[in-house]
């Protein structure tokens, strides 16, 4: 089961202006690696109570940009941004409650700021509050919930929820055991360039489950896998290969670079 997602969300450099002028020069300056005006131009704005600057603030604290990195002033910033609703800032308050970045580790407190961020449709946060409910972190552990969770960010496309999810209805975890629904989020995220996915959804091929028994795709998948250096994959692609006749071994090596060009290059 995939765990805690740590990444921080990235600076909005695009995000929509709020005030003319100062915000727009800060965003050319960061833009241009001026990193020291971007924040001279930005601080007094987010004194303001502007949120997308404060959140900005927040993340150049965070990462040493212009100012020294201080994970305390990083969290004020995120704090402050977050508190008026600025959901990045509150799924990036969330991780630093989570990992005591700046503050005192608190599970409940990062329980509190990704559920804000959840609520409004973010995916990391969503992903966050299924880790949290699975593994009962800041919360009673859950199955049910953590399932829900993983399905709104699955949905959204997040690639760590589409393999979770997998894995849910693989062992029947909060949900009925369902091979078939576990094939589908498998390949979900396979297709997005996941190795374990790949190991995963060609292990589903390999033995039939929830997916006719086919060689061949198995064989492809765990190559794609085994070419991002998944050592179970390769164990098992040398066992499958002896089962195989020449025929299906060429059109599985044919079909495996046929995923590596379109399921794992652009992910890279």
């Amino acid at each position: 089961m995939r765990t805690f997602l740590a990444a921080l969300t990235a600076l909005m450099l695009f995000a929509t202006p709020v005030v003319a002028g100062d915000y727009e020069d800060g965003l050319a300056a960061y833009g241009a690696g001026d990193y020291q005006k971007a924040f001279r131009l930005w601080k007094p704005l987010a004194e303001r109570g502007y949120a997308v600057v404060q959140y900005n603030l927040g993340l150049m604290y965070d990462l040493g940009q212009g100012v020294f990195k201080d994970d305390t002033k990083a969290v004020h910033w995120y704090r402050e941004a977050a508190e008026r609703g600025y959901v990045s800032a509150q799924h990036n308050v969330g991780v630093m409650y989570r990992t005591g970045q700046g503050v005192s580790k608190d599970e409940a407190k990062a329980f509190h700021w990704f559920s804000k961020a959840a609520e409004q449709g973010y995916a990391k946060a969503q992903y966050n509050l299924g880790v949290m409910h699975a593994n009962g972190e800041g919360v009673s552990k859950n199955d049910l919930k953590s399932v829900h969770w993983y399905r709104k960010a699955a949905e959204q496309g997040y690639v760590n929820a589409q393999y979770n999810l997998g894995q849910k209805y693989r062992k029947g975890e909060g949900i009925p055991k369902d091979d078939a629904k576990a094939v589908y989020w498998y390949r979900k995220a396979a297709q997005q360039g996941d190795a374990e996915a790949q190991f995963n959804f060609g292990s589903m091929f390999a033995n039939g489950k929830g997916v006719s028994k086919n060689y061949v795709e198995a064989y492809a998948w765990w190559s794609t896998a085994v070419a991002q250096g998944d050592e179970n994959a390769k164990k098992n692609k040398d066992i499958i290969k002896g089962l195989m006749t020449p025929a299906q071994i060429a059109e599985a090596q044919k079909l495996s670079s046929e995923l590596w060009e379109k399921y794992v290059v652009p992910f890279q």
